[in-house]
């Protein structure tokens, strides 16, 4: 296989990478020893508590609309979260990623009625007739980042298999969520069109991606991350199923910072939470791990770590993942201390949190909004990252990002996605194949 020129790299590609180069050789800090099991502490959600989060909420779904083509359903990887009027940004680039939290976005939106249902089928109509054709896919498989009104790719983008597994978490979510004959059909062709084993290339692991002009990425999904929902979605296929002895073929390294002890990669705190938006792995375990405590234990032990930093990090302020910063888009958190972590904090770094630890979490979301609220928040939220000690305040937001912050709260509140999801058959007859069992 050739090499991938260097200006090849995507953002996700470059996240991967830079988690493998740019760990530190810090030791784990002297902390006041920490409770390291991780079991989920439901928490009551008073009245100003739901409050701020139908409000954030509702703003992320008016993202998931305005943002997106009316005719393709594409959503922009990013728009300008200071528009006062809702005009759609001129910036042109879509990423499926974004637009599977999208389609998800519509349900809720739907489901709590922020939008006439009317509209919202139109445009989860349009989006699904799109996506199946003219929409330019490999395999099933569908490219990166893409022409958000012609669904072209981007130059050197490649396909790309997670993506493609975000985009899918969103349209089965929307298969189940309106029970509508067309939609369903049109749900259905998609998935069962893709076909997973070909992205094995010849291994027992999926391949980062492909690209036209040198094939294969060298590259593969190996090691535990986000990619749950890919390995599930493919051994689930009801057309072109992988082997489910796949889910035992990718490693599950551990990190142990004070006194946590979890599974995860050297990435960022991100690949805790995207398989978790959409499959409920509460109260379940495999031959491995239960999931939804190591993701508990994950975000336990990322908070301690930042408050180890001396970074400016508090109680009140404190989360990081992939984001923009002040000097263009990064892969930075920890534990182990990754990227250039210069005491800005990303707020779907907590928000997408919320189930895991949410008075924690909820307790930065609205210290971010009561401090900051006039500079950090705009007409989808908050914005993508802040340092308010160097009054950098980013401009933008993130599709993915706000993705990951609403579908969390939601489930937070009511598990609606997790319960709506879930009703694939396909979903839960994974989980079974993969060996899971609940208790």
């Amino acid at each position: 296989m050739k090499a991938r020129p260097a200006h090849q790299i995507t953002r996700r590609n470059a996240t991967r990478l830079l988690a493998g180069t740019l760990l530190s050789g810090i030791g784990a800090p002297s902390l006041t020893s920490r409770i390291a099991l991780a079991e989920p502490q439901p928490a009551a959600l008073n009245a100003a508590d739901t409050a701020f989060l139908e409000e954030m909420e509702r703003q992320a779904c008016l993202y998931f609309y305005e943002q997106a083509d009316p005719s393709t359903g594409q959503v922009l990887d990013r728009a300008n979260n200071r528009t006062g009027n809702g005009q759609m940004d001129s910036r042109f680039v879509s990423s499926i990623a974004a637009t599977g939290f999208g389609l998800t976005a519509l349900c809720i939106a739907d489901s709590r009625r922020y939008l006439p249902a009317d509209r919202i089928r139109r445009r989860v109509l349009a989006t699904l007739q799109f996506h199946l054709r003219p929409m330019p896919t490999e395999h099933g498989f569908y490219y990166h980042f893409n022409d958000v009104k012609t669904g072209l790719p981007l130059l050197n983008i490649e396909v790309s298999p997670i993506d493609t597994a975000i985009l899918l978490c969103g349209i089965l979510t929307c298969r189940a969520h309106f029970k509508d004959p067309k939609i369903a059909d049109l749900a259905t062709q998609i998935y069962n069109r893709i076909d997973w084993p070909w992205m094995l290339n010849g291994g027992k692991t999926f391949a980062l991606g492909w690209l036209p002009a040198t094939g294969f990425l060298t590259q593969r999904w190996d090691h535990y991350a986000e990619m749950m929902m890919l390995y599930l979605l493919a051994i689930g296929s009801p057309t072109h199923p992988i082997d489910p002895s796949s889910w035992s073929s990718f490693s599950r390294p551990r990190v142990r910072f004070s006194s946590f002890n979890f599974i995860s990669g050297h990435d960022p705190l991100f690949i805790h939470l995207y398989s978790h938006a959409w499959f409920d792995f509460y109260r379940k375990r495999d031959a491995f791990a239960d999931y939804f405590n190591n993701s508990v234990t994950a975000v336990r032990a990322h908070k301690a770590f930042c408050l180890s930093l001396n970074r400016g990090y508090t109680e009140d302020y404190w989360g990081l993942t992939a984001s923009d910063w002040m000097h263009g888009y990064t892969a930075w958190g920890g534990p182990p201390l990754m990227g250039p972590i210069d005491g800005s904090v990303v707020p779907c770094a907590t928000a997408g949190s919320l189930p895991f630890l949410t008075r924690d979490c909820l307790r930065v979301l609205r210290s971010l909004k009561d401090k900051y609220g006039e500079y950090a928040w705009g007409r989808y939220g908050p914005c993508d990252a802040l340092h308010p000690s160097l009054s950098w305040y980013d401009a933008d937001v993130l599709g993915i990002d706000l993705g990951i912050s609403l579908l969390m709260a939601e489930n937070l509140r009511t598990g609606f996605v997790w319960k709506t999801f879930m009703q694939n058959p396909e979903a839960a007859n994974a989980m079974k194949l993969a060996g899971f069992r609940s208790y």
